[in-house]
């Protein structure tokens, strides 16, 4: 009957899901549901930590743009002209040291070296005009000739000037002969800078480069200062060379003079000997290095084309011919 007793309509408690302990738990809870949720307090800052980090005490302002001022045209123009005269100034300075270093390009050589020939003192004031060194430019194969023709040349200068030295001794003895005395001064200041230009440093660049056209212009040149040789070593009167005819000429009437004027004729036949020695020696040498007289043409062409004073003449001719065929044509 107890059964009849309860409400049938009524929910059992023990059916009841929201009875359940956890459930009832969340449900009593003070957290705020979703329909009661201000996103926007009246204090944002009440559930914020209580501690704070205190503004920076630094002693740094804030910056402040000042007005901009335009400088005045005087002080605009000033500026201007300062700048133009440093500038100024700082050209001229490279000019200056572009002219420097231009001079000391130009008493350098070829290959860039300070000239070294002839040895003269720095505080001379002609400087050195050839870079001449021996073991560095000429080849190991070629050093000993070269420098047997440079001990050539210079035994050579010694021997024009004791021609000079016996001339004067011949002039002292007979007024008659000054004519060999002058000329012997011309033959040193002549034949002792020609030989070392048109012989002497031929030979050098030849066995330097390899260059055919320097041995064919030694070869012409220093066959003419064989017969020199020949000649002066022969001393036809008159012509202000000791000779052998000069001395025999001369040691009948005086012994000392002749003596000297012989010792001069043996130094000149010792110069064309070493002479004719050193052009079969050189020509050997010649051969056996492959060069050529069309060589030699290529080289000189090559040369000529390649020169500033050359390319300078042509340019000046070919405007020259323009402006006359312009004239001609009005």
């Amino acid at each position: 009957m107890s059964n009849f007793d309860n409400n049938p309509f009524a929910d059992p408690v023990s059916d009841n899901p929201f009875n359940d302990p956890s459930v009832t738990q969340v449900t009593n809870s003070t957290v705020e549901p979703a329909e009661q949720f201000n996103p926007f307090p009246a204090h944002p800052t009440d559930n914020l930590a209580t501690h704070t980090t205190p503004a920076s005490t630094s002693t740094y302002q804030p910056a402040v743009l000042q007005p901009s001022t335009e400088p005045s045209p005087q002080v605009a123009a000033a500026a201007a002209q300062a700048n133009l005269l440093r500038q100024q100034e700082e050209l001229e300075r490279k000019a200056a040291e572009l002219d420097r270093r231009e001079q000391e390009l130009q008493s350098r050589g070829p290959a860039g070296k300070e000239n070294n020939w002839p040895p003269l003192p720095k505080s001379f004031p002609i400087k050195p005009c050839f870079y001449q060194d021996f073991s560095e430019e000429i080849p190991p194969e070629y050093q000993r000739v070269c420098k047997m023709i440079y001990y050539l040349w210079m035994f050579n200068c010694v021997t024009l000037f004791l021609n000079l030295l016996a001339c004067l001794a011949y002039f002292t003895t007979n007024a008659a002969y000054g004519v060999d005395f002058g000329l012997s001064i011309l033959w040193l200041i002549l034949f002792a800078p020609c030989s070392f230009l048109c012989w002497y440093r031929p030979v050098y660049k030849a066995f330097k480069t390899d260059s055919s056209f320097s041995f064919f212009f030694f070869f012409f040149v220093f066959f003419c200062q064989v017969v020199v040789f020949i000649i002066q070593s022969v001393g036809i009167p008159k012509w202000g060379n000791s000779g052998w005819i000069a001395a025999f000429s001369v040691v009948g009437s005086d012994k000392a003079v002749g003596s000297i004027m012989i010792i001069v004729a043996i130094f000149f036949t010792v110069c064309a000997v070493l002479s004719v020695i050193l052009l079969k020696m050189v020509h050997s040498m010649y051969r056996r290095t492959g060069a050529s007289f069309q060589k030699a043409q290529q080289e000189l062409s090559q040369g000529i084309f390649t020169s500033k004073t050359f390319q300078t003449a042509a340019a000046g001719a070919a405007s020259s011919a323009a402006q006359g065929a312009f004239q001609g044509n009005n």
